[in-house]
């Protein structure tokens, strides 16, 4: 059964994204990298995936450099992560900033898509 992302909190999301990538860490395996998420709103803050030799953590506030930054509401967050919105799109309409090596948050785009967080 699939569970509504706008019935968690943004904790409770990252608690399942860390969850669900360590269960297949496959398609990040061959990526190094502390992507943050500096989200405003209802439950915002800064959290942080680092990506390590196939491991996958995350944590609510700035603890490492990261390589690649990302400025969101919480909303769009929810929507980019149940496939509702497109980082390109949200990008270019100024939704969503980035900060940082830009590559980087291409390549999350298409690696979130491998997961199902609902």
């Amino acid at each position: 059964m699939a569970i509504d992302l706008n019935e968690l909190t943004v904790r409770e999301i990252w608690e399942r994204i860390e969850k669900q990538m360590n269960a297949n860490p496959e398609p990040y395996a061959n990526l190094n990298a502390v992507y943050q998420f500096d989200l405003a709103g209802d439950d915002g803050g800064t959290y942080q995936l680092q990506l390590e030799n196939g491991a996958a953590s995350t944590s609510e506030r700035e603890k490492l450099e990261p390589s690649c930054t990302l400025q969101m509401k919480v909303s769009d967050f929810k929507k980019f992560l149940s496939g509702n919105m497109n980082s390109t799109a949200a990008f270019m309409m100024g939704r969503l900033k980035v900060k940082g090596n830009i590559s980087l948050a291409l390549k999350l785009d298409a690696l979130l898509g491998k997961y199902e967080f609902e």
